[in-house]
């Protein structure tokens, strides 16, 4: 059986070298660039199923590398970074990472965060449903969603995200159960994460905030069937 490929893109030597090891002796194959020009080689070339990436580079920082894979592939991206501030963090949420790590951390707590981005993204029911209430059609097993014979193309969080909430419909929904559900996150860290993400699911649907999916201040969020049958 293959090895999972773990691509870390890092200007620090000895970080890159830190979590080759911890990695590797995880069961994980490596491979890691010391800057984002050269990162986004390894990745168009080998396509792996996880990105280690870190922020403060020089030339192309950690955000014009997110953004370029973000163009072409939805990856699970982990971003490490020295900086602690809770600004940095929502910049990373929004612009569509999945995890953010500070350094320095433990590697415990960086094998459990990589176990989760990597199982939530390989989960897949082998006979899925399709959603279908005359206006909004999400078939799982195809990852297609349409609205009014529109196709939608979402991310694989926005799509496990609408998922989840379709399939629970006209119940609340926490943002912990929304991370046990789309995430598949276990730990339960940064619920942050799920009001950006249904905040560009409902851009990318062209729906408010109020309608079909509802913000329910204190307890989270509810979808309701646009068609008054279902």
């Amino acid at each position: 059986m293959p090895k999972i490929t773990v691509l870390i893109i890092d200007d620090d030597a000895d970080i890159r070298l830190a979590l080759r090891v911890i990695l590797t002796r995880a069961g994980y194959a490596i491979l890691d660039a010391a800057n984002g020009r050269d990162g986004l080689r390894l990745f168009h070339a080998h396509r792996p199923s996880l990105i280690l990436l870190d922020v403060a580079m020089p030339e192309m920082d950690g955000w014009a590398v997110l953004e370029r894979v973000r163009d072409l592939e939805d990856v699970p991206v982990m971003m490490l970074t020295a900086r602690g501030l809770e600004v940095d963090k929502v910049r990373g949420l929004k612009a569509g990472a999945d995890d953010y790590l500070t350094k320095p951390f433990g590697n415990q707590e960086l094998l459990a965060r990589v176990e989760a981005l990597l199982r939530r993204s390989q989960d897949r029911d082998s006979a899925p449903p399709v959603y279908d209430d005359g206006t909004l059609v999400v078939d799982v097993g195809n990852r297609s969603v349409s609205l009014a014979d529109r196709v939608v193309q979402l991310t694989p969080t926005e799509f496990r995200l609408l998922a989840a909430l379709v399939n629970h419909p006209r119940s609340v929904l926490s943002p912990e159960q929304l991370l046990r559900l789309a995430w598949r996150d276990e730990t339960e860290i940064g619920p942050e994460r799920v009001k950006f993400a249904v905040h560009r699911l409902r851009k990318k649907l062209g729906w408010d905030d109020s309608s079909p999916i509802e913000s329910v201040r204190g307890f989270g969020y509810r979808f309701t069937p646009m068609s008054s049958d279902r």
